[in-house]
């Protein structure tokens, strides 16, 4: 059948350029040890950076949730779906992340779905999205569907940011960057965007997807990448991811209340989408109880961003700029990274390769992330295994 072939050309076509994903299959819990494929694995791939995953208080509050509250939510939010812990787990959220006196929160079954949210509700065809160049793929899509504007400026340059704002006639603007960059692992220049923000009279909205948890110091802990600088605004939108840093799973959008009650009457992707479990929200809000007050894990954590940073001087690829979680250690073409990650994987390391079009063409990469249930020694094993290969690959 045509139809067939046309997708099977098309398949061989993503072979050939070296683009083809293949899943792998878990037979363990996530962690920093991992059974996959019959095999033990040192896992430098996941997003728990808190290593929350797995906590106990956060599984009993889940086992003690599904006891009490069931499987399933039954209903989206606005027919019969909004449980006690949803509403729980909001207010909890809001006033923790606090991204303006008064906020309020509104809880998602994914950061996909809550991007789609905001942006659709925020803005339409008379308006403009100014988004960041290396924007995650839902501000992006949400961006698209909004039938707004879409308009670009080069990664963290807020001074061509500043000119587009300038130039643009739009109805209503709206920023939308990422916080901590996933492929990446570099912060947003948030106060300079939220200066033009304010100037402009746009809304800012921060998906802080890899920063909520992780980011913020002394009080502000785990409260994000506002929280690490400072940062409170009535036009500020926050997205937080829930399966991240938070171990479990779902997003939220913390925002002014006018904001929120926009989204709840507007938004199609809250509207028409069946509510999470309400267990999810219980063991979410046994997540939260750690992430505000074991300020040790992020401690640790750092230390070993830290260790890595330093050992790292011994590989010869570019290791970009990050303090964060996020390690890109960038080897250019498709080929070498995944022959790397694959000589890794031989020696009991799972550390994943990303190519185009998740970042630019010649920008292939390992992407290594630490979580907080790592050790030192963890990290010697890993860099002591890419110093190695460094001498012994041809394409090194």
């Amino acid at each position: 059948m045509t139809l067939i072939a046309d997708l099977e050309r098309g398949l061989a076509a993503l072979d050939t350029a070296g683009l083809v994903r293949k899943r792998r299959t878990l037979e363990s819990a996530t962690g920093a040890r991992v059974d996959v494929d019959g095999r033990r694995l040192i896992a430098f791939a996941s997003n728990d950076y808190l290593g929350l995953a797995n906590h106990p208080d956060v599984v009993a509050a889940a086992r003690d949730g599904v006891t009490r509250w069931g499987a399933g939510a039954g209903a989206s939010h606005l027919v019969c779906g909004h449980s006690a812990p949803h509403a729980a787990l909001e207010a909890e959220l809001a006033a923790f992340v606090r991204p303006t006196a008064g906020a309020k929160a509104l809880t998602f079954s994914s950061g996909y779905l809550a991007n789609l949210a905001i942006l659709t509700a925020l803005a339409g065809r008379a308006d403009a999205i100014f988004a960041d160049r290396l924007n995650h793929a839902c501000l992006n899509d949400g961006a698209l569907l909004s039938h707004a504007d879409f308009i670009r400026y080069p990664h963290g340059d807020v001074a061509a940011l500043a000119r587009r704002l300038a130039a643009s006639k739009a109805k209503r603007k709206v920023i939308a960057t990422d916080a901590v960059f996933s492929m990446e692992g570099d912060i947003a220049p948030l106060p300079g965007i939220l200066a033009l923000a304010e100037e402009f009279d746009a809304w800012l909205v921060v998906d802080d997807a890899h920063g909520f948890g992780v980011l913020g110091d002394g009080d502000g802990g785990g409260r994000g990448t506002l929280a690490h600088f400072g940062l409170e605004s009535e036009r500020i939108v926050y997205m937080g991811t829930l399966g991240k840093a938070a171990g479990v799973a779902g997003a939220f959008v913390a925002a002014h209340p006018a904001v929120i009650e926009t989204l709840v009457q507007s938004a199609r992707s809250y509207v028409f989408t069946t509510a999470a479990p309400p267990l999810l929200a219980e063991a979410l809000r046994a997540s939260l109880k750690i992430i505000a007050g074991d300020h040790a894990r992020r401690a640790h954590l750092f230390d070993l961003v830290a260790h890595f940073r330093e050992r790292m001087h011994a590989v010869p690829w570019a290791l970009r700029d990050s303090r964060t979680p996020i390690q890109p250690l960038v080897v250019g073409a498709n080929a070498t990274a995944m022959e790397l990650a694959g000589a890794l994987w031989d020696r009991g390391f799972w550390v994943p390769a990303i190519r185009p079009p998740t970042v630019p063409v010649g920008t292939a990469r390992l992407r290594i992330t630490l979580t907080a249930a790592h050790t030192r020694d963890d990290v010697d094993a890993l860099v002591d295994a890419l110093a190695d290969l460094a001498s012994r690959l041809p394409s090194a």
